[in-house]
Order: structure tokens, then sequence, then C-alpha cells
């Protein structure tokens, strides 16, 4: 293995162990991260990590947060973290449609941002639940 992850909320350790590589979800889109990456420091947004580890990939909802790489070491402070086996798969279907049509419905600015957050969560619950069924 090459890379120690650890994820924590504020709550707990989420997850702690080797990695070959990890997808994050940036301010600025997708970060991937493999042995001996360059030190970074960065904002995480709301969406689905990628984790690949001798066993293959494994999803996780984070709800944004911050990241420190470097030594190959990745720790992720981040605000929640869901992994796909504690999402009900049907729930989190529903909660993008519904997400998705309120946010198209959105007319005030403060409606679409209230609901691009939503909206956001929800689908990352969902790509989650959806990485889980591919696999």
């Amino acid at each position: 293995m090459s890379l120690q992850v650890c994820v924590m909320t504020p709550e707990r350790i989420f997850w702690n162990g080797q990695s070959e590589e990890i997808i994050l979800p940036t301010n600025t889109g997708e970060m991937g991260v493999l042995k001996n990456h360059a030190p970074i420091i960065t904002g995480l947004d709301v969406g689905a990590m990628l984790i690949r580890t001798e066993k293959g990939w494994t999803s996780v909802a984070i709800m944004g947060g911050f990241g420190i790489v470097g030594q190959n070491r990745v720790i992720l402070l981040v605000n929640e973290a869901e992994s796909a086996d504690t999402i009900n798969a049907e729930q989190a279907e529903n909660d993008f449609t519904q997400a998705k049509e309120k946010l198209e419905q959105a007319q005030t600015t403060k409606q679409r941002v209230e609901a691009n957050t939503i909206f956001k969560r929800a689908k990352a619950r969902y790509q989650v639940v959806k990485n889980l069924s591919k696999a």
C-alpha cells in the first residue's frame, strides 16, 4: 500500500487505513492522490470520495471539509461522512429526485443557494449508493 488515509468527522475517526489511491471532491473539481503526491492543503466540497485499496474501490459521501496531503499521508477533516452500507438506496434516490426538482423550481437567489446545497448532498449520497450497486 502507498498512502495512509485518515477521514475524521467531529464525532469520530470515520476511516483509517492504507490506500493505493483516492479521488477527492475539492472546491475546484476532483483531485486524485497517489503515492508521493506533492504536499497540498485543499478545501473539500460536498461529494463522493473514492478510496482504492487492495480489495477494490470504496465510495464515501463527504459533506465538505479540508484535506491535507504530504509524505504519503492524507488527513481529511470533514463535516460528515457516510458509507454506502449506512445509506438507504431507495431513500437516497427519492431525495436526489426531489432535490433536483426543487433546484429546477428555485427562483430567488436564496432559494437557489439553499436548493443547491440540498441537491449536492443528495447527489453525493445517491452516487455512493450507485457505486455500491456497480461493485
